[in-house]
C-alpha cells in the first residue's frame, strides 16, 4: 500500500548512495540484488533479468530480444510474431502491433509490423455448448498450430500472450491445459513463448508468476506493475539461460536500451517491495482471498 516505511526508507537510502548510473557502463549493487531476487523466484531456467521502466518497455524489449536471439543462432529468416485478438501488450509500436485491440491499433496501423492474431482463450464467449473445457483448449491450440503452418514453423519468432487476460479483454483465465498445449507446440517448432504478466504477475493471482499455476515455463517473461508496487516506474524481462548464452556466444550484447532503465532508486523500491511480499507471506493471503 501507500507509504510503506520500509520501501520509503530503501528509496531514500539509495538516493544518498547512488542516485543514477547509466547501465551501458555501470552496474549497481541494488540492481544486482534485485536481479538475484527475481531469478531466485522465477520459473525454472530463468537466469537473467533485464530492467526497463514499465510494461510497454518490457514487451518491446522482449520482442527485440526474441528476434535478436534467432539472429544470434543463425536463423535470421524467422520474422513473424503470432499473438491473440483482443489482447493488450502496451502502447509502444511493437507492443501495439502484437496487441489485438482494434480500437487502440486502428489509427496507427500503417506504422505497425504485420502480426498474425488468433483467438484468445475466452471460455465464456468462445466455448461451444457441446465442448468440454479440455476440447475447447485443444481447439485453440489447433488454431495456433494452423497459423504456424500457414506462416511456416521456421519463419515464426514467438507466440505472445497474456497468461491471464487484462486491460482490453477483461480477466480471462485460461482453461486448464491450454497453456501447456501452447508450450508444447512452440517447443516442437522451436518457437519462443513470450508471456506478458505485466498486469497479472507478481503475486496478483496467488503465485508470484501466474504461469506457475499451469506449470508452464516461458522463454521470456514480462513483468512490471506489481514489481515496484507503484513506488517507482520499473519493469523487467526475465530470460531463459539458453537465450542469454546465445547472446554471449554471439555479439555479446543485447542491442537495446533506454537512459533510465535499471534506475537505482527504482530497483531499491522494487527490491524492498519484493522482500516485504516474501517476508510477510502476502502470496498466501492472496490465495486465501
Amino acid at each position: 500500500g501507500h507509504g510503506h516505511p520500509e520501501v520509503l526508507a530503501a528509496m531514500h537510502a539509495q538516493i544518498d548512495r547512488v542516485a543514477y548510473a547509466h547501465t551501458s557502463f555501470f552496474t549497481t549493487e541494488v540492481g544486482e540484488q534485485l536481479a538475484d531476487q527475481l531469478v531466485r523466484t522465477a520459473p525454472a531456467g530463468m537466469s537473467h533479468a533485464y530492467f526497463v521502466s514499465g510494461g510497454s518497455e518490457a514487451m518491446e524489449a522482449a520482442l527485440k530480444m526474441a528476434r535478436q536471439y534467432f539472429v544470434e543462432i543463425g536463423q535470421p529468416g524467422r520474422r513473424h510474431f503470432i499473438a491473440r485478438r483482443q489482447s493488450y501488450h502496451g502502447n509502444t509500436l511493437g507492443a501495439l502491433a502484437v496487441g489485438g485491440n482494434e480500437w487502440r491499433r486502428r489509427q496507427f496501423a500503417p506504422l505497425l509490423i504485420e502480426v498474425t492474431h488468433v483467438s484468445p482463450c475466452y471460455e465464456y464467449r468462445g466455448r461451444e455448448p457441446d465442448e468440454t473445457r479440455d476440447q475447447y483448449g485443444q481447439r485453440l491450440v489447433a488454431e495456433l498450430a494452423a497459423a504456424i503452418d500457414r506462416l511456416g514453423g521456421d519463419k515464426v519468432i514467438a507466440f505472445v500472450a497474456e497468461t491471464v487476460g487484462g486491460a482490453t479483454s477483461g480477466a480471462l483465465e485460461p482453461v486448464p491445459g491450454y497453456l501447456r498445449g501452447v508450450r508444447e507446440l512452440c517447443t516442437r517448432h522451436g518457437i519462443l513463448l513470450i508471456l506478458d504478466e505485466v498486469m497479472c504477475g507478481m503475486g496478483r493471482t496467488g503465485t508470484l508468476h501466474a504461469c506457475e499455476q499451469e506449470g508452464v515455463v516461458p522463454d521470456l517473461l514480462a513483468i512490471a506493475k506489481g514489481l515496484g508496487g507503484g513506488y517507482q516506474p520499473i519493469g523487467a524481462v526475465l530470460a531463459q539461460r539458453a537465450i542469454v548464452e546465445a547472446f554471449e556466444r554471439g555479439s555479446g550484447l543485447f542491442q537495446h536500451g533506454h537512459t533510465y532503465l535499471g534506475h537505482p532508486v527504482a530497483c531499491a523500491a522494487a527490491l524492498a517491495v519484493q522482500r516485504v511480499i516474501e517476508r510477510d507471506g502476502l502470496l498466501a493471503q492472496v490465495r486465501r482471498l
